[in-house]
């Protein structure tokens, strides 16, 4: 059945909970890259450095880590709507907070739990909605990847059109659309059964001690802290108005958003996944270090060229996340993102800190040599991560992309 067909059980036809949830989820992955434009109007209006700033990723995404360990426990106890309201609530109370930040620790305080709330949220969103949704999973999962997609390119877009005129505007506005999304699916959502099993806090742990799940989750790590060399420390080289900085974050988005889901599914076809993913690191590679070399225009084109090896990267990493072990796939996927965000968490700080231990070029060296060590993983251990890598069926592939990607 297409997917996207307005009968019943297509993507036009879900109920309002589904809709409610997919709303949500695209604020929620907004924030992610919600504060990039504005990166540089926050350290002056809080008179900080960059260094400083960029603390604002690294606390979210070491809270997001390590909540990791926790999200798994926490649904299958309480439930998938308590723990999407739980999750929202803080994000609405700690995004609210740091609107009102005098300081930028303050701010990076208040962006850890913000972390904390969006962890839980979009860790649980993908089930909630399968399980909501008329008609199968299909179109379920597709408007999901479509949250996903939407809210990872206007982040950017809506960080810059708020943070114009205040850079605390951008914080407000996700915590009034947050908290239309608590009242949406406090509304509309209705309690779905609890798991039949219990997580404990261990499992994901004892998850990384297959071979094949440890060097995904090995690989991705130095892959990650390319991402977030990206993410993080670009807009402080781009240098440019929020205006401007949003547009250049909003097409890499849309790259991001179109090759994950559109263009890497096809390349693996063609090609087999590890082969698509090494290239797209090497590729990867090179694009930074002309970003870091280039000149501003280049700079400009090698950043929104960037999102399309990170689409790519994305998807094939959460197949072979999910697809290598025999753990269940929300064990895998909680113990390949502990391991994985931690890059996340590591690189807006310590690109800043290796820009001023050297000059502005060396972030994107280090950049491009860790997008270098992913491949070489992947290449070493390719006949642990070879088997789930080629042979995972396309539906459970696109389930799993998004309960990567959002875990």
């Amino acid at each position: 059945m297409d997917p996207f067909d307005a009968g019943a059980g297509g993507i036009l036809r879900q109920p309002k909970a589904v809709w409610a949830t997919a709303g949500a989820s695209v604020v929620a992955f907004m924030g992610i890259g919600l504060v990039d434009p504005i990166l540089p109007s926050i350290a002056k209006g809080l008179d900080a450095s960059a260094g400083q700033v960029s603390l604002l990723f690294t606390s979210y995404f070491l809270i997001t880590a390590l909540a990791m360990l926790v999200t798994g426990f926490v649904s299958s106890r309480i439930g998938g709507r308590k723990t999407l309201l739980l999750g929202l609530a803080f994000v609405v109370v700690f995004a609210g907070l740091a609107g009102t930040s005098d300081t930028v620790g303050q701010l990076v305080g208040y962006r850890a739990g913000w972390g904390l709330g969006n962890a839980l949220f979009v860790s649980t969103a993908l089930a909630v909605i399968v399980g909501a949704a008329a008609g199968g999973s299909a179109a379920a999962i597709l408007l999901y990847e479509s949250a996903l997609g939407l809210g990872m390119a206007c982040g950017p877009l809506l960080g810059a059109l708020l943070g114009d005129a205040s850079w605390r505007y951008p914080f407000f506005g996700t915590a009034f659309l947050m908290a239309i999304g608590f009242l949406c699916i406090t509304v509309f959502l209705k309690e779905q059964p609890k798991p039949a099993r219990k997580t404990s806090l261990l499992d994901p742990i004892r998850a990384l001690g297959h071979g094949g799940l440890a060097s995904a989750a090995v690989s991705a790590f130095f892959y990650n802290y390319t991402f977030f060399t990206v993410l993080a420390f670009t807009p402080f080289v781009l240098n440019m108005t929020p205006y401007k900085s949003g547009a250049v974050f909003f097409a890499w988005g849309v790259l991001l958003a179109v090759f994950s889901v559109l263009v890497a599914p096809r390349m693996q076809r063609r090609f087999g996944s590890l082969k698509v993913l090494g290239g797209s690191l090497v590729l990867l590679a090179a694009d930074v270090l002309v970003l870091g070399y280039g000149n501003h225009t280049a700079a400009i084109v090698c950043t929104i060229l960037s999102g399309a090896f990170i689409g790519v990267n994305n998807t094939v990493y959460t197949e072979l996340a999910l697809g290598v072990s025999d753990a269940p796939r929300p064990v895998a996927s909680a113990g390949y993102n502990f391991v994985r965000w931690f890059a996340a968490a590591a690189a807006p700080y310590f690109a800043p800190k290796i820009e001023e231990w050297t000059d502005v070029h060396i972030p994107f060296v280090v950049a491009a040599v860790t997008a270098l060590l992913g491949a070489v993983v992947v290449v070493v251990r390719r006949r642990a991560l070879t088997y789930d890598a080629e042979e995972l069926e396309p539906k459970h592939a696109s389930e799993d992309s998004v309960t990567v990607f959002a875990n």
